[in-house]
C-alpha cells in the first residue's frame, strides 16, 4: 500500500491593498497568480483595494464566507507608514493568529535583505475557517513568502505536515456549539 498523496488544487483569491496600483501595475498580485496557477491550485477571486481598513476587511471577510475561496492572500499594506494598515485590518479577525507564518517569513527574508526585513509585519491566520496570509506589497517579498512557505504548505503531498490536511477541521469549534455561524 501505497501512502503517495495526490496533488488537491485550492481555490485561492488574492487582494492588492495600493492606493496607486492598478491591476495592469500590479506586479506582486501577478506574481503570486502565476505561482500559484503554475502549483496547479486556481484564482478564486483578485481585486485591488485602497489602504482602506473597512475596505479591506469587507473584501477579506466577503472571500472567507465563501465556499469556493480556500485561502485569501494579500499583498501591500504591511509595512510602517501611516497608510499601511493591512495588519490592523486583519488582524482582530483572526480566530487564530498564525505566528509562526510571520517568524519563518522573516527569518527567510533575512538572508535576503538582512535587518531590513524589520520593517514588514507580514502576519497570518484564520478566519472563517480560511487561511489569511498578508504579504508586504514587493514582488521579492512575495516571491520568498510563496516559494519558501506557502507552496509548501499549501500542497497535501508536503510531509510531515501541511495546511491542506488540516482543513476540514478549522472550523471544529463551530460544530461543538462553540460559536454559532
Amino acid at each position: 500500500m501505497s501512502d503517495e498523496r495526490s496533488f488537491i488544487a485550492l481555490s485561492i483569491a488574492i487582494l492588492t491593498v495600493s492606493d496607486t496600483r492598478s491591476l495592469d501595475e500590479d506586479r506582486s498580485g501577478s506574481l503570486l497568480v502565476e505561482r500559484l496557477t503554475e502549483a496547479g491550485h486556481r484564482v478564486a477571486d483578485r481585486q485591488i483595494v485602497t489602504d482602506d481598513v473597512p475596505a479591506i476587511q469587507e473584501v477579506v471577510q466577503g472571500w472567507c464566507k465563501r465556499d469556493d475561496v480556500d485561502v485569501v492572500i494579500t499583498t501591500g499594506g504591511t509595512g510602517f507608514t501611516g497608510r499601511d494598515v493591512t495588519p490592523e485590518a486583519l488582524e482582530p479577525l483572526f480566530e487564530k493568529r498564525m505566528d509562526g507564518f510571520s517568524a519563518v517569513f522573516h527569518r527567510i527574508s533575512y538572508d535576503k535583505i538582512g535587518v531590513s526585513t524589520i520593517q514588514s509585519r507580514a502576519t497570518g491566520g484564520v478566519i472563517d475557517a480560511t487561511f489569511v496570509f498578508a504579504l508586504p506589497g514587493s514582488p521579492g517579498a512575495c516571491r520568498d513568502a510563496w516559494d519558501h512557505i506557502l507552496k509548501a504548505q499549501l500542497d497535501y503531498r508536503h510531509k510531515p505536515c501541511n495546511f491542506v490536511e488540516i482543513m476540514p477541521r478549522l472550523d471544529e469549534h463551530l460544530r461543538r456549539g462553540g460559536r454559532t455561524a
